[in-house]
């Protein structure tokens, strides 16, 4: 996790034209859409029915399931912020259930791109890996196991059911048309050529969330496929879900899915999938430190991209920290290459009140405020055919209502391609 002072930066920025964002927007609806989750919110509003935790057969069911994706643990610890993580073998994490995957270990290192230097220091890596609440008791996890957060009973009955916990619901079709589906974007893209990963330096903050079924995110999209029923998508970055962690923290996550969010995929280690190899860090946990208004500025620096060799995509956190890989075969589309790469943010609007969320994106301030008070990304790269990582040539940047959350992409030597986004959601100009 790298610590930014205010006073080294002073960067032109440069905002988004109206117009411009008018004719992108419907410009990605006949075509093509940087878009990546729809929800149906007649869904996601309900919770499991008033009486149905007594119920015994659903009961059994959740136990079930959490036997399913709580492994034994060679050795438990209790997190200051009030979650259980266990350390589990890693030949025995979710992922091993998968019929492709049972009987194996994970894969080695990869080959890492061209023009990627690494910078690794002890001291250095120790800071990167104790970014995380549960460091925070002094445990660590032994080597040959991983941390996994452990689900509890309350998780999955804030879920909208026992299938559909840990996963994203779909609706059809999946288009960027926030009145209807909900979702709300601020993003920088790239399109219309081959790519073979991304990395990116996202600033870290801990915005409001107003309802149990809303969340603000934050993170990096590698995406092929059409924005139907084929939609691959591999993402990682920060995230704000009472729903999903019962708490306002903004914790790491992952997901992945290749079929548009309707059967496969999941967030974190909640389904087989993404395959852990990191011991030291714990997907799904809380962040600490996080930036604040006119004072510390925290970022995590995250890569994605895909071994030459094996062709799985493998994630990396800071500077050198192998997180783990989704293997090849999960996916379609992005077994070969993706066609679009997406930065920024992401709010749910569900205006159970009629009125737009105050739900926050980023810090809660606009892109207008810059740095120290307004959330960025910056160092935004690309992994090309060559496995070379190389600067972006064409970014474009799109917020969904500039009037609640907007976006403000720019330049320099020493951010390379960079954006301020975020903002309050309900206010005198977006009621």
């Amino acid at each position: 996790m790298d610590i930014i002072h205010s006073s080294s930066y002073n960067f032109k920025i440069y905002p988004i034209i109206s117009s411009f964002v008018f004719f992108l927007f419907f410009f990605f609806l006949s075509s093509f859409s940087p878009v990546v989750v729809s929800l149906d919110f007649n869904a996601t509003r309900h919770n499991f029915r008033p009486g149905e935790k007594s119920n015994t057969k659903l009961v059994t069911h959740v136990k079930a399931h959490l036997k399913k994706i709580n492994k034994p643990a060679l050795k438990t610890i209790q997190s200051p912020d009030g979650d259980i993580i266990d350390c589990v073998l890693s030949h025995q994490q979710p992922a091993f259930d998968h019929p492709q995957l049972k009987g194996q270990k994970p894969m080695d290192p990869p080959e890492r791109p061209k023009g990627y230097t690494l910078k690794t220091t002890t001291t250095t890596t120790k800071r990167e890996e104790n970014f995380q609440v549960w460091r925070m008791s002094g445990e660590f996890c032994p080597e040959g196991t991983i941390p996994i957060r452990r689900t509890s009973e309350k998780d999955v009955f804030r879920a909208n059911s026992v299938r559909r916990f840990g996963r994203k619901i779909p609706r059809n079709p999946i288009r960027r048309d926030s009145s209807t589906t909900g979702h709300e974007h601020a993003v920088g893209y790239v399109s219309g050529n081959e790519y073979y990963g991304a990395k990116a330096s996202i600033n870290v903050w801990a915005p409001r969330v107003d309802n149990q079924y809303e969340f603000s995110l934050s993170q990096i999209w590698v995406i092929a496929g059409s924005f139907a029923g084929d939609l691959n998508t591999i993402e990682a970055g920060w995230q704000v879900s009472p729903e999903l962690y019962g708490d306002n923290r903004p914790r790491f996550f992952t997901y992945w899915t290749s079929d548009a969010y309707q059967t496969t995929g999941c967030y974190n280690l909640l389904c087989s999938g993404f395959v852990q190899t990191n011991s030291r860090i714990a997907i799904g946990a809380a962040i600490s430190p996080i930036s604040s208004y006119n004072g510390g500025q925290f970022d995590i620096s995250l890569l994605v991209w895909k071994d030459p060799k094996h062709g799985n995509w493998w994630l990396e956190f800071g500077n050198g920290i192998l997180v783990g890989y989704w293997p090849s075969f999960l996916f379609t589309h992005l077994r070969d290459r993706a066609t679009m790469v997406q930065f920024g943010g992401e709010t749910v609007n569900i205006r159970t009140s009629g009125a737009h969320t105050s739900t926050q994106m980023g810090s809660g301030h606009f892109a207008g405020q810059g740095f120290g008070k307004a959330s960025y990304f910056r160092n935004l790269q690309v992994v090309d055919w060559d496995n070379s990582l190389i600067p972006l040539s064409n970014l474009r940047v799109l917020a969904d209502h500039p009037k609640c959350y907007d976006i403000r992409g720019g330049i320099n030597r020493v951010w390379g391609n960079y954006f301020y986004y975020g903002g309050p959601g309900r206010n005198s100009r977006c009621p």
